[in-house]
């Protein structure tokens, strides 16, 4: 039986999760659940699954949650803060975490997990994006399991060979095809997007995701992080990732070999099958999704990204060539920029200005703990509020 902390229960990831760990509870038990300001759905989850901690994002939403369960469930343990996502991220009677809360707040209890030799299920991308080599580190020198969830990098995970070990070459390893929708905008004239609604940004053609990860994936700095994070996971170089237009996303993504092979792995676009493919590697177990019918897909179609459609995509490559901090910067400003597009504050072609400006703005450094990784990411955090400000 694995005990199983979700880090971001009401997100889409997290009630995804729930919802396969519900179809097996012989193998699965939840431990902890954690959310940051839903309570009242945090409740439900906390009743049906009965973990045995709960952490909140404050002492208010504690008093909250406490109260919701004190007459139905009062064995589960309420907790709030940063310190309590880690502990729960990290605590022996944890086997394996669920990585999922959205951004840099992710980083903290991600990184207390990989220094805990906790099996990782890593949807936090900007985990690896921000800390990159501190995090691989942390996840060899304890011996974690690291297990990617992105759709697209649980792909190639699966397209690679057994004992693939971060070193492409030595394998016959040629490159990495990440596979991008193209979002809601692919074919939108690139002259209308200055006037692009929230309510338009986050109107994925295919994927059901969170408003935040949804603009990224209409600027295509989604497939910008995650082009970084694939350098992380599989020790290729920014020359080995290419990216690839798939409107359908059916092909989650492929691995090209250098004798002309290219292995892709394909679905139906839910997140619950590489949440089920991580959960029980390197078994398979049923995940709830519908079998592909390719007959009814009928064509598959590829076309290369413009980059003038899609300037985040280029920025995110700027910032892995760059080394340093300069994908910490990166995330960071992005991450302001979209809240400040979602608030109304800015257009969406704002969000690339404003990156561009930080990145040009802020001098690169070595990133040696996590420390000053915090303080190189509030550092972009307050360059691009300056710019909004002005």
């Amino acid at each position: 039986m694995q005990n199983i902390t979700i880090l971001g229960s009401t997100g889409s990831i997290g009630m995804s999760t729930l919802d396969v760990l519900a179809r097996h509870p012989e193998r699965y038990s939840v431990y902890a659940l954690t959310a940051h300001s839903r309570v009242e759905q945090l409740a439900e989850q906390c009743l049906r699954f009965k973990p045995q901690l709960a952490v909140v994002g404050s002492a208010a939403a504690a008093q909250q949650l406490r109260a919701l369960l004190q007459d139905k469930a009062p064995a589960i343990e309420v907790l709030y803060g940063d310190a309590a996502l880690c502990q729960v991220a990290s605590a022996e009677a944890c086997h394996t975490v669920m990585a999922a809360i959205v951004g840099a707040a992710g980083l903290a209890p991600s990184l207390a997990a990989a220094r805990a030799g906790k099996k990782i299920l890593l949807a936090n991308k900007e985990a690896l994006v921000m800390s990159g080599q501190l995090f691989i580190d942390a996840v060899k020198q304890s011996g974690a399991v690291l297990l990617p969830i992105d759709s697209e990098h649980n792909a190639v995970f699966q397209c690679l060979p057994h004992n693939y070990q971060r070193q492409p070459a030595a394998l016959g390893v040629e490159k990495i095809l990440l596979t991008a929708s193209g979002g809601p905008f692919l074919h939108r004239a690139v002259e209308t997007l200055d006037s692009v609604t929230p309510e338009e940004a986050v109107a994925h053609p295919n994927w059901v995701m969170g408003r935040k990860i949804s603009v990224d994936s209409a600027t295509m700095m989604n497939k910008g992080l995650e082009v970084i994070e694939a350098h992380w996971l599989f020790g290729a170089s920014a020359s080995q990732i290419e990216v690839v237009i798939h409107p359908q996303s059916v092909i989650h993504s492929m691995v090209s070999y250098i004798d002309g092979s290219v292995l892709a792995q394909l679905g139906n676009p839910d997140m619950r099958t590489p949440i089920a493919y991580a959960l029980a590697y390197p078994e398979r177990i049923a995940s709830g999704v519908s079998p592909l019918d390719l007959t009814v897909v009928g064509q598959l179609q590829f076309t290369r990204p413009d980059l003038q459609r899609f300037p985040c995509l280029k920025l995110a490559y700027d910032a892995l060539l760059a080394g340093g901090s300069a994908a910490a910067i990166l995330n960071a400003a992005n991450e302001v920029a979209v809240q400040a597009f979602l608030d109304g504050k800015i257009g969406f072609r704002m969000i690339d200005q404003l990156i561009a400006r930080t990145m040009d703005k802020l001098p690169l450094c070595a990133v040696s703990d996590i420390d000053l990784l915090l303080e190189q990411d509030l550092l972009a955090r307050q360059t691009v509020h300056s710019f909004l400000n002005a």
